[in-house]
């Protein structure tokens, strides 16, 4: 199943070293992730937020490819898609899930922050189009993103001192407006500190909303990264920590990331 996810993942232009999606690509370079993840769970979030069990454990297995390719120096392509496969009480499934391309702008830059706006559209497949949706529900998603990070020298000012080596935070707010699911805003926040030779350590979270009163979630990941020359390596855990109508998953995941 998971050489089938490779085979169907395959790029013509692909993506270069970036910490965060507030820094767009240098003109022609590029960088690809490609992640694995297994999420379990076995309790979910009711109407009203309260943990209640599932009828049976419900897994989600995917495989996705994140790349990014610098146009200019201050336009980056992205694409996004991953091959999913998973059970639950009600229904086995396996198929693609939702493959996105857009466009990064960077609006600003100077030496130590960046702001960013992100446009793209995103078409459905047969996986969960949404964590908190059936597989195959929904059609087409349009997005708009506007991120802002700053990075932190080594003690060079009053966070950095607090940080271990060369750090940075970005925040990333976002709009998905959705057809056949209710409309989505979104905030993820990302932490990362450079220690040693060639480890990165991440803090990730990841929030939304829908419209309508409906489902909401809020996800915790943290990870470790080691580069190899051009090439690195990821592992971490994902857990999520309140929502109410979604699943209250967790499990690992893997990813290897190349630099062109």
């Amino acid at each position: 199943m998971f050489s089938r996810c490779l085979a169907g993942l395959v790029l013509a232009a692909v993506a270069s070293s970036a910490e965060a999606g507030a820094w767009t690509q240098k003109k022609g370079r590029a960088q690809v992730i490609v992640k694995a993840e297994v999420m379990r769970a076995n309790d979910g979030y009711d109407p009203s937020g309260q943990v209640v069990s599932l009828p049976d454990a419900r897994v989600d297995r995917a495989i996705g490819v994140f790349a990014e390719y610098g146009v200019t120096d201050r336009l980056t392509l992205q694409f996004k898609g991953d091959w999913q496969s998973g059970e639950d009480a009600f229904v086995d499934y396996e198929g693609r899930g939702p493959a996105e391309v857009g466009l990064i702008w960077q609006a600003w830059r100077d030496d130590r922050a960046a702001v960013s706006l992100y446009a793209g559209y995103a078409l459905a497949g047969e996986g969960r189009n949404a964590g908190y949706a059936a597989p195959g529900v929904g059609d087409q998603d349009w997005e708009v993103r506007a991120s802002v990070g700053r990075s932190f020298g080594e003690g060079q000012d009053p966070v950095g001192r607090l940080l271990p080596g060369r750090s940075f935070a970005e925040l990333q707010v976002a709009r998905r407006m959705r057809d056949g699911l209710p409309d989505e805003t979104r905030a993820d926040v990302t932490i990362g500190s450079r220690f040693g030779k060639g480890w990165l350590m991440l803090g990730q979270a990841f929030g939304g909303i829908t419209d309508d009163d409906g489902a909401r979630w809020l996800s915790i990941e943290t990870s470790v990264v080691r580069d190899f020359g051009s090439w690195s390596v990821q592992a971490g855990w994902r857990q999520t920590v309140t929502g109410r109508e979604t699943p209250v998953s967790e499990g690992p995941m893997i990813a290897v990331w190349r630099r062109f």
